[in-house]
C-alpha cells in the first residue's frame, strides 16, 4: 500500500492542492492527514471538502478541536486565537460536525496516526526529541506511526538489534522503516512549515518496500498569503508563510 501523509495543513488550501497533485502523480492509495485541517488559514472550509472528497484518514489537531470550541484556546498564542475565533466564524454545521467527529488517534493496517503524542493523544503534547517521544514509542499499536503539532519534521527509531535505545534523525529525506522496530515520524507541516523551508512538507509511506519518504512541495505562497490578507487575519499568519518559520 502506497500511503501519502499530509502534515499539518491549516486551512492553506495553494499548499494541500500542490501536495495532492504530487499524492497522484506518485500512485498515492490512500490519504492520512495528522491533523490541524484548520486554523491560521483562511480556506478552512475549502480544506476540509478536499480531504472528504478524497476520503482521508484525518485525525483531530488541538486547532480543530479549538475551532469547534472542544478545546479551552487559553493558551494560545494571540494570533492563533484570533485564527480560531474567525475559523468558528466562517464554517458551517456540516465542517463543525465533522471535525468534532474526528478521532484522536486512527489504526490503519500498516501504520497508526495521531497528532501530539499516543499515550496522551487528548493534550496534545509536543514531540521535540526522542525523550518527548518515547513514551509513544511505548504504547504505538504498529510499527509505523506519524505525527505532526511541531511543524518540523522528525524521525524516531528503535531498531531490531536494539529495541531500548531510540535514534533521532531531523529532517531525513528516506527512512528505512523495514529495519526498525518502532518508527515514529512527524512530517513536518502542509501547510505553515517551522523549519525554515516554506515549501510544503509531506510523507510517502510505501508499506510493501518499507520506505518512507520526507517530501517537500513549493506552491503559489503570495496568493495564500493573499488570501489571508483578504480575509482580515493577523498580518503575521500571511508574512510568515514565505519565511517557513
Amino acid at each position: 500500500m502506497k500511503y501519502g501523509i499530509l502534515g499539518d495543513v491549516h486551512a492553506n488550501l495553494s499548499a494541500l492542492r500542490a501536495v495532492l497533485e504530487r499524492f497522484d502523480r506518485e500512485g498515492v492509495e490512500h490519504i492520512i492527514s495528522v491533523g490541524d485541517v484548520v486554523g491560521y488559514g483562511a480556506a478552512p472550509a475549502e480544506c476540509v471538502a478536499l480531504l472528504r472528497e478524497r476520503g482521508a484518514t484525518v485525525v483531530k489537531g488541538n486547532h480543530d478541536a479549538a475551532s469547534t470550541g472542544e478545546l479551552e484556546v487559553l493558551y494560545f498564542n494571540p494570533y492563533a486565537r484570533a485564527a480560531v475565533a474567525w475559523t468558528r466564524a466562517n464554517l458551517g454545521g456540516d465542517e463543525i460536525d465533522w471535525l468534532k467527529a474526528l478521532p484522536l488517534v486512527a489504526e490503519l493496517e500498516h501504520c497508526c496516526v495521531g497528532h501530539g503524542t499516543f499515550h496522551r493523544p487528548e493534550l496534545f503534547d509536543y514531540i521535540l526529541s526522542s525523550t518527548d517521544g518515547d513514551p509513544s514509542l511505548d504504547t504505538m499499536e504498529r510499527a509505523v506511526c506519524f505525527v505532526g503539532h511541531t511543524h518540523v519534521p522528525l524521525a524516531l527509531l528503535r531498531l531490531h538489534e536494539d529495541p531500548l535505545r531510540t535514534s533521532t534523525h531531523f529532517d531525513h529525506e528516506e527512512i528505512d522503516v523495514g529495519q526498525a522496530h518502532r518508527t515514529l515520524i512527524n512530517v513536518g507541516s502542509v501547510g505553515q512549515p517551522r523549519d525554515d523551508d516554506p515549501r510544503a512538507a509531506y510523507a510517502l509511506f510505501d508499506s510493501e518496500l518499507g520506505r518512507v519518504w520526507i517530501q517537500r512541495a513549493a506552491y503559489d505562497i503570495e496568493r495564500e498569503a493573499a488570501r489571508i490578507r483578504a480575509a482580515g487575519l493577523p498580518e503575521v499568519l500571511a508574512d510568515r508563510l514565505s519565511l517557513g518559520v
